[in-house]
């Protein structure tokens, strides 16, 4: 009779999860023995990294992937950078290490008592299974879970489990597959393109997930076709519209009232791919000028339920877009006309002003470069140098939590080698995440990170402008100095002081990774 991990093994092989991201401990040591040939450990020195690298990979492939965590601790470690992939929609599969059976009763040291209820605010899915033969059977439904709500599972087991035998059906699950199909019904359909082609004034708001479905040049068709202005979605974590095409009018501000008056005059406005609408800044208001129809196009259903205005169809918003693109008339604006970019601001003093790098950026990298933002203040003039005409040309931490961009640059590039990826990330983030620089150079991932140091949490200066308490404690952190602590993880890095300089580096193409630091004024996210 086959043992629970060969039949584990065996069905993640088939689903092409034979990249695993981990951090392992005691618990987890039986499953990660006799892994098969041609599956890969990417070992992470903090849980938080291993999660933000595995979020980056799979979001860049597309394609769920299996991330390995202790018990508690370490599934509490990582935490923070589950936010993210949860409100990036990653597919991540959580399997947990537990302690053998007789043990979690009595709380004997490294047991997770209530495993499950640990993660279940945040995955979509949770469990442990209650005996050893339901293991194979409850992981297929982790990755399914995974797959189908697009949202991060997790599973404990029990480490005595996987040397048990798997029981006779246990194989059965070898041959499983669960897909998804959400095109719109006929009617539903008909009712969608006539709204849509009857408005006088339509607008489009595009949320990640078009980029992450692969849909980004399917719906710069379809918004020429429209005809009307574009807007990014709040929060945005990825680019699902090239940034300087003449009908993107930029990522809508994250408030009520700002978003209010971004519509007014539109008498209908389309949101495909988005939440509806991911807010920050208390700014409160009227949801949509009277007169105003909004229409919601998502495959979460909860994000669906939850909008507090407008209507909702949930479908594949990709599907929708085709519906669409081939209803409208196909005369509209020209994709050719793209807005010049300005000439870049520059700073008083020795310091470079942050659109001096986000120019040495665009003029020196190649066209498709990648690029993993995770620095917050800079985020107004990243905007104003950057054109990006790619898909998968942006990833940005989407639920805002602090270390996913050195983990998730890593994830992105070990993904795609083939493809330029830059990690742009202030120093302010960059310690939430630094020890992926360690993976980076243990597997020697093709990565230029440009560390952007101005010696403060300058987003948290600006909100405490907004917020009238600019004079809360903590917010500088100075004496940093990441050349000298990425060399410490095998990292080469070098300090930049001007913008020849840099320019100069950016040009070079190494085949390994490195760090460029970079010191820069201060400004704001808007």
């Amino acid at each position: 009779m086959p043992s629970v991990r060969r039949i584990a093994h065996e069905f993640l092989e088939r689903q092409g999860l034979t990249t695993v991201f981990g951090n392992p401990g005691s618990n987890e040591l039986p499953f990660l023995t006799g892994l098969p040939d041609g599956f890969r450990y990417v070992l992470g020195l903090h849980e938080g990294a291993v999660v933000g690298m595995a979020d980056g990979y799979a979001q860049a492939t597309g394609r769920p992937v299996l991330v390995n965590l202790h018990a508690a601790s370490g599934s509490g470690n990582a935490m923070g950078a589950l936010t993210n992939a949860v409100a990036s929609g990653t597919p991540l599969v959580i399997v947990a290490g537990q302690q053998v059976r007789p043990a979690i009763g009595p709380e004997a040291n490294l047991a997770n008592v209530d495993a499950p209820a640990l993660m279940r605010p945040l995955v979509g899915w949770a469990a442990e299974p209650a005996c050893a033969q339901d293991v194979p059977r409850a992981l297929a439904q982790a990755v399914f879970e995974a797959r189908l709500q697009r949202r991060p599972s997790y599973l404990s087991v029990p480490y005595d489990d996987w040397a048990a035998d798997a029981g006779e059906n246990a194989p059965a699950v070898l041959d499983r597959w669960v897909e998804r199909a959400g095109v719109p019904a006929g009617e539903q359909g008909h009712r969608l393109a006539e709204a849509v082609a009857g408005a006088r004034r339509p607008a489009l708001v595009l949320g990640g997930d078009i980029d992450t479905a692969g849909r980004f040049d399917d719906a710069v068709r379809l918004a020429e076709r429209l005809a009307g202005p574009v807007w990014a979605a709040p929060s945005l974590f990825r680019l699902p519209f090239p940034n300087r095409h003449p009908l993107f009018r930029g990522v809508l501000p994250a408030g009520i009232e700002p978003i209010r008056r971004a519509f007014e005059g539109h008498d209908l406005v389309l949101v495909l791919g988005a939440p509806v609408f991911r807010y920050h800044e208390h700014l409160p208001g009227r949801y949509l000028p009277a007169g105003t129809r909004l229409i919601q196009v998502t495959e979460d259903a909860s994000a669906a339920a939850r909008a507090p205005m407008g209507e909702a169809l949930v479908a594949d918003p990709g599907a929708v877009i085709e519906l669409l693109a081939n209803a409208l008339d196909a005369s509209g604006v020209p994709s050719a006309d793209y807005r010049p970019v300005p000439a870049p601001r520059s700073a008083e003093g020795p310091r470079l002003h942050p659109e001096e790098v986000f120019a040495a950026l665009r003029d020196e990298l190649p066209a498709d470069t990648a690029y993993v933002v995770e620095s917050t203040s800079t985020t107004s003039s990243w905007w104003r140098q950057m054109d990006l005409r790619r898909p998968g040309s942006y990833y940005f931490p989407a639920a805002g939590g602090l270390g996913f961009g050195l983990p998730g640059a890593v994830g992105v590039a070990m993904a795609q080698p083939e493809r330029p990826v830059v990690g742009v990330i202030g120093d302010g983030s960059a310690n939430y995440g630094v020890t992926a620089l360690w993976t980076a150079a243990q597997h020697r991932v093709p990565l230029t990170v440009v560390l952007l140091r101005n010696g403060t949490y300058g987003a948290l200066r600006w909100f405490g402008g907004l917020l009238g308490v600019p004079d809360a404690p903590g917010l500088d952190i100075p004496g940093l100095d990441f050349t000298r602590i990425a060399e410490g993880y095998g990292v080469p890095a070098l300090h930049a002081d001007g913008v020849d300089e840099l320019r100069a580096v950016l040009a070079e193409r190494p085949d390994g990774p490195r760090l460029v630091q970079v010191d820069t004024a201060l400004t704001t996210p808007s």
